[in-house]
């Protein structure tokens, strides 16, 4: 029989490894600043977004506040030094205006972290407080990209977008709502919650995306999710197997 402390380490591990690909996404970005001397139109906003929604879900995984989410401080504790090297280079090549803007934006947010960790009253309200807060945040990152599909609809084409990052964060999803189930992860709820959103909105990214593709693209785009959804289906089946399992040798005389 497989242990829900198993299951729940291997799902995190592969959400952590899909989780660390996300984060590294926008590299190429910054690689295109530090080479080209310039920050274009590129703004900080959604990094620093990033960098406090990361602060955040640390915070929620600390031992004391939710046990056994080591996998979320792993994951989040990475996130944040990657989203802090990101916004160090913003900084060094922005102009004075949005230096000061980030200043005071990351001293905010420093400030509001330092006050939730000081008024910290019990681990069960500062979980909960901290899980809502993230969710939010997280929730605006889910919706960040909906310019670019309105634009895609609005002109209907996809000129050079690419569904990848889509495909990964949508099997993510999957993942993280299933690590977050209460027989796998118990106390869990918030992260099912806003994993369970972003599933959707991945969803409906990525039919506006079918719709406005290519054939090549559509087929490659049919083999991804194909392959995600029988991934997760496995999964799935293999913990109601072993949930059965369990249940069958509790009823034996």
């Amino acid at each position: 029989m497989v242990s829900p402390d198993l299951i729940r380490n291997v799902v995190g591990i592969v959400g952590n490894v899909i989780s660390f690909g996300l984060f590294l996404s926008p590299v190429p970005t910054f690689w295109r600043i530090i080479k080209n001397n310039v920050m274009q139109n590129f703004k900080a906003d959604q990094y620093l977004a990033t960098l406090l929604n990361c602060m955040l879900w640390v915070f929620y995984g600390l031992p004391i506040i939710h046990p056994n989410s080591i996998l979320i401080v792993t994951i989040n504790g990475i996130g944040l030094v990657i989203e802090a090297v990101y916004l160090t280079i913003f900084f060094l090549f922005s102009d004075k205006k949005n230096k000061k803007k980030m200043g005071v934006v990351f001293t905010t947010e420093a400030l509001f972290m330092t006050a939730v960790a000081l008024g910290m009253v019990s681990p069960d309200l500062i979980r909960n407080v901290v899980g809502i807060v993230g969710n939010v945040i997280s929730f605006g990152l889910f919706l960040s990209p909906v310019p670019t599909f309105w634009r895609i609809i609005k002109n209907n084409v996809m000129q050079n977008f690419k569904a990848d990052q889509y495909l990964a964060t949508l099997l993510n999803c999957m993942l993280w709502v299933f690590y977050g189930l209460p027989i796998i992860h118990p106390n869990s709820i918030l992260i099912v919650t806003i994993n369970g959103i972003g599933l959707v909105i991945e969803a409906v990214y990525l039919t506006i995306f079918f719709l406005f593709s290519d054939k090549k693209n559509k087929k490659k785009m049919g083999v991804v999710f194909t392959t995600e959804a029988l991934f997760m289906t496995a999964v799935a089946l293999g913990v109601l197997l072993d949930a059965h399992t369990y249940q069958r040798r509790s009823s034996a005389p």
